[in-house]
């Protein structure tokens, strides 16, 4: 005689069961399981009909399985509880007891729990409740940093929770616009069905029939199709540089621009004598520049001298630093961060020496 455990997942579809898993449920004397189990159906459309009860007696369980092969279908989070009262139970009277599971999570299978708890904390929670995707935006933002500092720093241990981080803002964005009830409105199967369908388009030596000799000839076929796709979506106005987010922050922003340029041969001239005749332009509001509020000095102090077109002429300097940046390899956001922690660093270091 023996007690049969029948585990399932509740990330596969009820019903979705291993070969042995129905040969036990139809082999055993007898198969319970609790009212309202997800599996019953499927159990019933096999002509399996367990008894149900309210609540797993492991006491009964045990007794019931000394005389008869008896299956106990867990509950989908696992029974644990009962598990144990069960071990206890046969410690000094053994028992030929399994755990069998009947089915298996798949890859990316825990993603639907994140689902599940977003959807809920929208329902239920008056913060998430009230959140909206320009509210969200600065955790997101918050969020991205996040994961670059701990790969800067060599955290990878933090990595993991980090990138959860990311990973739940696309899932909250994802919550709110399946509430709207137009056309754009989509779901977080939306989403992941569009960046799969474009991973596919833009890999046809991995998805198609297409050949590569290497990681440059990928790259240029990965352009290729990109300006197709602006192309089908702009018409006769798509341009290399559609796409480009100039939200971001302006050295990273300039260093995609330079690098959309140099894709299409753009002139390099195109970067010469970058001035901005119109402060608003430059995002300015066109006040006073006297340098009042500069820690420390005054504009000419700080070799700022000449107002709105010496700020034009830093900005142009700047530019063709993250030209020169380019040119011999080097990303300007990261050389700019690096020398920044050297700053920080020392700061800290005069800090503790002052403290002394």
């Amino acid at each position: 005689m023996s007690l049969t455990l029948l585990a399932t997942t509740h990330r596969v579809a009820p019903g979705l069961l291993t070969w042995r898993a129905w040969d036990a449920l139809r082999s055993a004397s007898a198969v319970r399981a609790r009212a309202g189990h997800p599996l019953l159906p499927s159990l019933g459309d096999a002509g399996i009909v367990p008894e149900t009860v309210d609540a797993p007696d492991a006491a009964r369980l045990v007794a019931d399985a000394r005389r008869a092969d008896v299956l106990w279908i867990a509950a989908p989070e696992g029974d644990e509880s009962l598990m144990r009262e069960i071990g206890h139970l046969v410690v000094d009277d053994p028992l030929d007891v399994e755990v069998l599971h009947g089915s298996y999570d798949l890859p990316g299978a825990r993603l639907l729990d994140l689902v599940s708890v977003m959807d809920t904390l929208r329902r239920e929670c008056p913060w998430d409740r009230k959140q909206t995707h320009a509210t969200l935006v600065p955790y997101l933002l918050e969020e991205a940093y996040e994961v670059l500092d701990t790969i800067e720093s060599g955290d990878y241990g933090a990595l993991r929770e980090e990138l959860g981080d990311v990973l739940m803002q696309v899932a909250f964005h994802s919550v709110v616009a399946a509430e709207r009830d137009d056309e754009t409105a989509f779901t977080i199967d939306d989403v992941a069905g569009a960046i799969v369908d474009k991973l596919v388009r833009r890999h046809p030596h991995v998805f198609g029939d297409v050949t590569v000799s290497g990681a440059d000839e990928v790259n240029a076929n990965w352009e290729q199709i990109k300006a197709a796709e602006r192309a089908e979506k702009s018409g006769e106005d798509a341009s290399a540089l559609d796409g480009v987010p100039m939200g971001q922050p302006a050295l990273s922003l300039a260093a995609q621009l330079q690098r959309r340029a140099a894709r299409i041969d753009a002139p390099s001239a195109l970067a010469d004598d970058l001035t901005v005749a119109d402060p608003a332009a430059a995002g300015r509001t066109g006040t006073d520049l006297t340098g009042a509020d500069l820690p420390g000095g005054d504009l000419a102090g700080a070799g700022l001298a000449g107002g709105e077109a010496a700020g034009s002429d830093v900005g142009g300097r700047l530019f063709a630093l993250v030209r020169e940046a380019a040119d011999v390899g080097l990303d300007p956001e990261a050389e700019l961060r690096a020398v920044s922690r050297v700053f920080r660093d020392r700061v800290r270091a005069w800090e503790r020496q002052d403290r002394r």
